[in-house]
């Protein structure tokens, strides 16, 4: 296997790891070259309770991507803040806590949701 492959197979492991312990729901992060999506998934992993995704925005096409990524933290938090979630665990995946990932963090922050 390639050894970036092996690296980010190995983070996604020791992230999902350090969560399971956690009991609380978990904003699960994705993203791919054109689109990001963010979804806030029950306690027990079992169930969908909200998500957004870059898709969904209709005026995304002329934007930078950081400023996608941004309008999709702040609208996810909304919709967990809607229906009375307020605290979460934030699994990043195999991907680095860095560009459109901390800024979709920082700004769902931003909104009132903690982790």
């Amino acid at each position: 296997m390639n050894k970036d492959k092996t690296r980010a197979v190995r983070r996604k492991l020791r992230v999902r790891k350090k969560l399971n312990n956690i009991k609380k729901h978990k904003l699960l992060v994705f993203r791919s070259s054109k689109h990001i999506y963010a979804s806030v998934l029950s306690e027990s992993n079992d169930k969908t309770l909200c998500s957004f995704s870059s898709v969904k925005l209709e005026k995304a096409e002329g934007q930078k991507k950081v400023d996608v990524a941004k309008i999709v933290g702040s609208k996810i938090a909304e919709l967990a803040i809607e229906k009375g979630i307020k605290e979460v665990k934030f699994d990043k995946g195999s991907y680095k806590y860095h560009g459109r990932l901390k800024v979709l963090a920082d700004a769902a922050r931003e909104k009132g949701l903690s982790f």
